[in-house]
């Protein structure tokens, strides 16, 4: 490999790491998928490219047409309601997470009582369905979260710029190709340590330190998601 291609991957870590948008829409996602974070990310990254690609093919062939522009801000201000809708999400995903139940129960023992009392269950096989469901629905929406990122600034150029410096079509399309592998790197690693953080939590059966993870992370994506808005 040659030099573009290690400038488009660094190019690309710091666009994914300095942007809180792109970490909050990720976080609550691998916070709940834990072990499977990191797929969490790759789909946020290969959504992000793809967001990317089509705004600039738009670009490129209809600029006299569309307004890419608009696109790009309506584009921006849906994903600050997205990343509320996350974060509310979350909370909810904390507070309804376990759910309890009363029973009534009788003893016949000399005189029969009935009394009524609340506890939790644990249903492991529907657990495991639906937490299996939520997982599938975690990486469809971080696709589609990585796809509105990409739409989201016609200022996505400027991080292309470098290709008109460089000498040849192949050492832009080397670039181009870093940069790629750079956007799913860089958000893979960070939605991997995330829901490593998540997993330890929940494997030391540290319940409220898990919860507060959960919370950290929906509290994080709403407050950006109303910078959005207001930007």
């Amino acid at each position: 490999m040659q030099f573009p291609i290690y400038a488009g991957i660094i190019a690309a870590i710091f666009h994914v790491i300095t942007g809180p948008d792109h970490l909050a829409a990720v976080t609550p996602f691998a916070i709940e998928s834990k072990k499977k974070a990191w797929k969490v990310g790759v789909f946020w990254g290969l959504g992000h490219l793809f967001g990317m690609s089509l705004i600039g093919v738009l670009f490129i062939l209809f600029e006299e047409f569309i307004p890419v522009e608009r696109i790009s801000e309506y584009s921006e201000q849906l994903v600050g309601f997205v990343l509320i809708f996350i974060g509310v999400w979350a909370f909810y995903q904390v507070f309804n997470k376990k759910s309890k139940h009363q029973h009534l129960h009788v003893h016949s023992e000399d005189a029969p009582v009935v009394h009524k009392h609340t506890h939790q269950h644990e249903h492991h096989d529907a657990h495991h369905h639906d937490h299996g469901k939520t997982i599938k629905h975690s990486y469809f929406t971080s696709f589609s979260v990585g796809v509105l990122h990409g739409l989201a600034g016609v200022a996505h150029f400027i991080l292309f710029l470098p290709i008109l410096g460089l000498d040849s079509t192949s050492a832009g399309v080397q670039y181009i190709i870093g940069f790629a592998l750079g956007t799913v790197i860089a958000m893979t690693v960070y939605a991997f340590v995330i829901g490593k953080i998540a997993s330890l939590a929940k494997k030391e059966h540290n319940e409220d330190f898990f919860n507060g993870v959960r919370l950290a992370g929906g509290l994080f994506a709403i407050i950006i998601g109303i910078y959005w808005l207001f930007l």
